[in-house]
C-alpha cells in the first residue's frame, strides 16, 4: 500500500527547486521553508445530546512579509497540520503571484462536517472564533472559506468576533454572503479565474475552445462553477465526479441538469442523477480521460507518478490545491502536457477576497461587471507573467509560478530587513 505524500514535504521541495534557481541565500532559503507562526487550539463543542466532544484546530501564517495573512479554513476528518501548513505556503505564493498585498495563512478543524447538525456546526464554528480571535484581524489575518465552510459558517465567525471585539469589523472574514458584506462575484470567482488561465492557455497551444472536451474531478462550488462556465463558453464537459461516484458520457454531458439535481438533491451530491448515454467511472479513469482540458477540482495528490503517464488531457488546470506531485510534474512536463499550476489556476476566489476586504474598508460595494474585469485584469497579467518566466528558464510552469512569486516575496522579506 503506498503511503500518501506529505503536502507540506511536497511545498518544500518545490520552493527548494525555485530557491536554487533564484539563487536565494542560504538564510533566506531556510527562512522561507517554515511557517512564522502556527497555533493549534482545542475546541469543546455540546452536541446536541448534551455530551461534549473536544475538536482540534489549527490557524497557520505562512509569511506576511507582503501583507496581512490570507487563507481559508477547512473542516475536513482527515485534516492535519501539515496539510494546513503546506496550504498556507501555497496561499502565500499564490497572492504573490497574482501581486496582490497579502500574505499566506490557512486553517482547519479536525471533524466530519456532514456528521453534525446544523447548531452543532453553528456552535463548532464559534467555538473556533473564540480560539483564534486574538490571533487575527483584517490587518493580521485574515479567513475565508474552504473545503467544508461556507459563507452562512464565515457569517457565524464574522459575529462572534464583533461580539468578542465589540467593534463592526466585517474585512475580518472574506466569502461571506452579499447581505452580509460579500463581495458581489466571489461565489464563482475561483473558477472564473481558472477559466480565463485556461482561456490564455489555449490561445498559446492552438487548442479552439468551442466544442473542447473537459473532464472534471469535483464538483462542489469549484468544480460546479467549473462544469457551467465551461459549459456557457461552448466547451463539452464529458466527465464529472464527487464524493458519491464519476460519471462519463462522451457526447457530452448536461450540466445545468446535473448542477439542479445537485441544488435539490439533500446532500448536494450527483448521486442519483440519470440519463441516457451517461454511464459510471472511477474517479482514476477520469482522470485519464482522453480530454483536451482536466480540471482536478477535489483534493491534494490525485495526479502522480502512478498515473501521471496515463494522463492525456492537453490542458491540466488545477483547480484543487496540490493535486498534482512533483515526480508526476516532471512527467507531465515531458509529455508536452500543459499544466496552469495549483496556486495560479485557482487565485481567482482569493483575488476576489481582496477585493472584498477593499470593499469592506471603504465601505463602498463595485458592481458585478467591475469584479469580474478586474478579476481578468489580474488573473491575465499573472498569467503572462509565469509564461514568460517559464519560457526565460525553460522549466514547467509550476517551477515558473514559484520564481515569480517566491522572488517578491524574498524581496519584499529582504526589504523590511528580517533576512538577507
Amino acid at each position: 500500500m503506498s503511503v500518501k505524500p506529505n503536502p507540506f514535504t511536497i511545498a518544500q521541495h518545490q520552493l527548494d527547486d525555485a530557491a536554487a534557481i533564484l539563487g536565494l541565500s542560504p538564510a533566506m532559503h531556510a527562512f522561507l521553508r517554515m511557517p512564522m507562526r502556527e497555533l493549534h487550539v482545542s475546541i469543546p463543542v455540546q452536541m446536541d445530546d448534551g455530551t461534549y466532544q473536544t475538536f482540534q484546530g489549527f490557524r497557520v501564517q505562512y509569511n506576511d512579509a507582503r501583507g496581512p495573512a490570507k487563507g481559508g479554513i477547512r473542516f475536513h476528518p482527515d485534516e492535519t497540520i501539515d496539510t494546513v501548513r503546506a496550504l498556507s505556503a501555497w496561499m502565500t505564493w499564490k497572492t504573490a503571484v497574482v501581486d496582490i498585498p497579502l500574505g499566506g495563512g490557512k486553517g482547519g478543524i479536525i471533524c466530519d462536517p456532514k456528521s453534525l447538525s446544523r447548531g452543532e456546526l453553528e456552535r463548532l464554528s464559534r467555538g473556533y472564533m473564540r480560539r483564534v480571535a486574538h490571533f487575527i484581524g483584517a490587518d493580521k489575518d485574515v479567513p475565508a472559506p474552504d473545503v467544508n465552510t461556507t459563507p452562512e459558517i464565515m457569517t457565524w465567525m464574522l459575529d462572534e468576533y464583533e461580539v468578542i471585539t465589540g467593534r463592526h469589523l466585517p474585512g475580518v472574514i472574506t466569502g461571506k454572503p452579499v447581505h452580509m458584506f460579500g463581495s458581489l462575484g466571489r461565489g464563482d470567482a475561483t473558477a472564473r479565474g481558472g477559466i480565463y488561465t485556461v482561456r490564455e492557455a489555449a490561445k498559446l497551444i492552438g487548442l479552439d475552445l468551442q466544442n473542447a472536451s473537459v473532464a472534471i474531478q469535483g464538483f462542489g462550488n469549484v468544480g460546479g462553477w467549473a462544469a457551467k462556465l465551461s459549459h456557457q463558453m461552448g466547451m463539452k464537459v464529458v466527465a464529472v465526479s464527487d464524493i458519491s461516484g464519476a460519471f462519463y458520457d462522451p457526447a457530452g454531458l448536461d450540466i445545468p441538469a446535473i448542477a439542479a439535481h445537485v441544488d435539490q438533491n439533500p446532500r448536494h451530491l450527483i448521486e442519483g442523477y440519470t440519463a441516457a448515454g451517461m454511464k459510471p467511472i472511477t474517479n482514476a479513469e477520469l482522470l485519464e480521460l482522453p480530454v483536451d482540458l482536466l480540471f482536478p477540482a477535489a483534493l491534494e495528490n490525485v495526479i502522480t507518478a502512478d498515473n501521471a503517464d496515463r494522463i492525456q488531457a492537453k490542458i491540466v488546470a488545477e483547480l484543487a490545491n496540490g493535486p498534482t506531485t512533483p515526480e508526476a510534474d516532471q512527467v507531465l512536463f515531458k509529455k508536452g502536457i500543459y499544466i496552469i499550476p495549483d496556486f495560479l489556476c485557482n487565485a481567482g476566489g482569493v483575488t476576489v477576497s481582496y477585493f472584498e476586504q477593499v470593499q469592506n474598508a471603504y465601505n463602498f460595494y463595485w458592481p458585478i461587471e467591475e469584479v469580474q474585469t478586474r478579476l481578468e485584469a489580474k488573473m491575465t497579467t499573472a498569467f503572462r507573467a509565469v509564461h514568460e518566466m517559464a519560457q526565460v528558464h525553460n522549466v514547467h510552469n509550476r517551477l515558473a509560478a514559484y520564481l515569480v512569486s517566491v522572488q517578491r516575496v524574498a524581496d519584499a522579506v529582504a526589504a523590511r530587513g528580517w533576512v538577507k
